[in-house]
C-alpha cells in the first residue's frame, strides 16, 4: 500500500492514544493537556469542555480489533451558538515524514489514505480536515457522514495529491501537514467550499448550520476518537499497533 516511512505505514503516531506522558484525566485546559501529539483546542465558547483519555467499551468492534483507549471531548453547557467558537481536535505532523513518506503530493494519481474511529453522543454529520502549511496553505476538508449517537463508526478518506494547487512540503522538523476533526465550528471559520479536495485555505469547513448546532448546544455531549491512520496508499489496512517504547520515541 505504498511506501513506508522508517519501516512504518502510520504517519500519525500516537493514534491510538496509547501514550498520554501529561494526564490520562480530564483537564479543562486547552492545547497539549492528555494524550501524546494530539490536542483539543477551543476558543470563544461559553463554558471550556474537558478533554482526556477514556477506555474503549469491550465487545465493541474498535475494542475488538485492539483499540482499547479513546481521546475524548466532554462538551460544557454553552447556552447559545457563538460565531467566533470553535471545539476541534487537531495533531500535526513535521513536514519532512511527509516529504519523505513516498506519497508523490504533487500527483492526482497518488493517494494518502486517512482512517478513524468517531464515536459521538448526539446523532450528527461533522466536518474534519487537513491543511498543509509550507508554501501556500492549502485546505482538504471532508465529512464523517451522519453518526448514530452512541455508537462507533469507521471513517475512510482516500485523499490524493494535487499540482493545482500545488502542494509543498519542505524537509525540516516544522509543521508539515495538520488534522482537525472538528465537534463545532462558528461561520467565523466556515464558508462555501466543495468537500474531499485541495483549495487554496481560507475558511475552514462547509457551515455547520442549525442542523449540526446539536452536539455544540448540549451540555455534556461527548465526542471521542480512536485508531487514527494516516498511510500511503488508495485503501485502509489494519490500524499498525506498536509498541509503548515505539510510541514514547
Amino acid at each position: 500500500n505504498g511506501t513506508q516511512i522508517g519501516g512504518r505505514r502510520n504517519l500519525i503516531i500516537n493514534g491510538d492514544f496509547l501514550i498520554a506522558q501529561r494526564s490520562t484525566s480530564s483537564s479543562t485546559s486547552a492545547g497539549f493537556a492528555t494524550v501524546d501529539r494530539f490536542e483539543v483546542n477551543h476558543y470563544g465558547v461559553t463554558a471550556s469542555p474537558t478533554q482526556g483519555r477514556v477506555l474503549v467499551a469491550s465487545g465493541t468492534t474498535p475494542y475488538t480489533e485492539g483499540h482499547l483507549r479513546a481521546y475524548r471531548i466532554t462538551n460544557a453547557n454553552q447556552g447559545s451558538v457563538a460565531n467566533d467558537a470553535f471545539i476541534r481536535f487537531k495533531t500535526t505532523l513535521e513536514a519532512q515524514d511527509i516529504a519523505s513518506s513516498g506519497w508523490n503530493y504533487v500527483s492526482s494519481s497518488s493517494f494518502i489514505t486517512l482512517s478513524f474511529w468517531i464515536k459521538s453522543s448526539v446523532a450528527q454529520n461533522f466536518y474534519g480536515r487537513l491543511q498543509t502549511e509550507d508554501g501556500t496553505a492549502r485546505n482538504f476538508p471532508f465529512e464523517t457522514g451522519s453518526l448514530t449517537a452512541d455508537t462507533w463508526t469507521k471513517v475512510v478518506k482516500t485523499i490524493p495529491g494535487s499540482s493545482s494547487p500545488a502542494l509543498q512540503f519542505d524537509v525540516n522538523v516544522n509543521a508539515g501537514l495538520i488534522l482537525e476533526i472538528a465537534a463545532w465550528y462558528g461561520t467565523d471559520y466556515t464558508g462555501s467550499m466543495s468537500l474531499d479536495t485541495w483549495a487554496t485555505y481560507s475558511d475552514r469547513t462547509p457551515d455547520y448550520g442549525a442542523a449540526m448546532d446539536d452536539w455544540y448546544l448540549t451540555n455534556d455531549a461527548t465526542f471521542e476518537i480512536t485508531g487514527v491512520q494516516l498511510e500511503v496508499g488508495s485503501q485502509a489496512t489494519p490500524f499498525e499497533h506498536r509498541s509503548f517504547g515505539e510510541e514514547q520515541t
